[in-house]
Parts: structure tokens; sequence; C-alpha cells
């Protein structure tokens, strides 16, 4: 397993070479809250024929390290887990791999990383499709309901789980609609232990702060590329019209909402629920930008 270096911590990634045009933009993935690039492995089977991919774990996930020298055990708003911060990292990512296109595509709190790095690094992002991702509406109690269950999981995360089959077969079928193979589940259970608390706290907090999800619309309009959105019909933790707001405030969204694809038996997690269909999706979208 591949790691490179940003701003003086391990990140692990793997760049995917397509086996055809590498003149092409390169698909950059950005996993959700608690995930990893893992979940990505079903679609790049299939989009590296045609595409070099690039996967990788955010600071403290996955096989990425935390911050060593971050030793605060009360989260604030200005830490280094915010998805600004996170989308500098990013940035960071392309510049060292010398990757000058690319695309970008986020899942859930990854979404919001990618607009970020859309806004950040313009010359070098040409596109983002964002899938489950929601702004604009700050609902203060659900928030704090979805922050005291994150809270509790992260901070009471019994190692124990892993290798108990009702374990597994619980979180593979957990913000998911579509029966999946129980491994994800097993996934889901090694994401969380692996999961640094601070950084999994302080990316919960600073991704729902009402700054945060009343930036997110700003950001989205001011976007000069052309950014798409991927709604989940039975997605329970993002719903569609979440998604649709937010995406109603970007240019291509005037156009009969052409931006905005439904998945309508889908929930949360589309990249390993219906990853065909995701790769066709994604397709459509890239060929007609002529890509």
């Amino acid at each position: 397993m591949p790691t490179i270096n940003i701003l003086g911590v391990s990140h692990a990634y793997e760049l995917i070479p397509s086996s055809s045009n590498s003149s092409k933009p390169v698909l950059i993935f950005v996993h959700g809250w608690l995930l990893s690039r893992q979940y990505w492995s079903p679609l790049i089977k299939r989009l590296s024929k045609k595409y070099s991919c690039l996967i990788y774990d955010l600071r403290g996930f996955g096989d990425s390290q935390p911050i060593n020298n971050f030793v605060s055990q009360e989260i604030q708003i200005s830490s280094p887990y915010s998805p600004e911060t996170y989308a500098k990292d990013l940035v960071i990512l392309l510049e060292k791999l010398k990757i000058h296109k690319s695309w970008l595509i986020g899942h859930s709190v990854g979404g919001n990383i990618a607009l970020w790095g859309a806004e950040l690094c313009p010359e070098k992002v040409q596109g983002v499709i964002c899938l489950n991702v929601g702004g604009g509406i700050y609902l203060k109690e659900e928030f704090e309901r979805f922050l005291l269950v994150g809270q509790q999981l992260i901070r009471y995360k019994p190692t124990w789980l892993l290798g108990f089959p009702v374990v597994e077969i619980l979180f593979s079928k957990i913000i998911i609609t579509n029966s999946i193979a129980r491994r994800w589940g097993k996934q889901r259970v090694i994401d969380l232990i692996k999961a640094n608390p601070i950084a999994a706290l302080g990316s919960l907090l600073n991704s729902t702060t009402e700054k945060e999800v009343h930036v997110l619309p700003q950001i989205v309009a001011c976007l000069s590329q052309p950014v798409y959105f991927l709604a989940g019909g039975q997605d329970r933790l993002i719903e569609s019209q979440y998604v649709r707001y937010l995406a109603s405030f970007h240019k291509l969204f005037s156009f009969q909402g052409k931006n905005v694809i439904d998945f309508p038996n889908c929930g949360h997690m589309p990249m390993i629920e219906k990853p065909e269909l995701l790769e066709e999706k994604m397709l459509g979208i890239l060929i007609a930008h002529k890509l």
C-alpha cells in the first residue's frame, strides 16, 4: 500500500492507471464519514478501464494517520478536521502526484470536501460529482440528534465487534436499502474501529455546524465547473429534497434540474448498492462533457 506525506501526515492512497487514454482527467474519489477508500473498489474496477482513478483515505480514517501533535480533547471549530482543511489536503495531494486535470467524486461528507476542493483549485478540478450530499438547510434539533448518536458511536466503539457475524450483518444493513455482501458490513466495522476518535469527532462537528451548512450553497453557486448531484430515493440520512436544494444553487440546475440524478431504490451508499447504475450515470456525465 503506497503512502504519501501531506503536511507531515502519512496518507494511504491508490492510483489506478487507465488502460486506455491517459489524456483524460483523473477521477478522484473522496469517501464519507467513518468510511475509507475501500468502498470505491466495485466502481473503480469498471471505470479504470477508461479513466485513471485515485482513491485515498482522509486524515485520521482508514489507513491514513491523524495529526500527531493535535492532542486537545475538546474539539474546536478551528480544528484540522473541517471540510475546508481536508480539501487543502486534497489540493496538496494533486500537486504531489502531479495531477493537472481531474474530476472529484465525493460521497456524503466527502462531497462537502470535493466542493471545497473545486473552489480552492479550479485550475486542476474540471468538475464534481456529489453522491448523497445536501446542504443549505439547518435543522437544529435533527442535527443535534445526529451528533449525539455519532458521538456515542465513536466514544463507545467496542473492538470486540469485529468477528461477530450478527454485527457484520447489522452493519451491512444500516443506512442501506439494497442487499449487499456481508463483507461490506465487516468493512464498516473495521473502519469504525480504525477511525481516530479526534478525527472522527472533529470532522463530524465541523461538517454539521450552521456555518458549514449555509456556506455550501454559496460555494456551489460560485463554481464555474459542472457539478452534479446524485440523490438516493430511499436515503434516510440525507433525503433527496436536501440534495436537490443544494443542487439548485448551481447554474446547471436551471436547465430543468439536469444536474440532479435520482436513484429511486437506493439508500446512502450507491457505490456498493448500485455500482453498475452509478457507473452508467457517471459515464453519461463524463461523455456529455466530451471526456
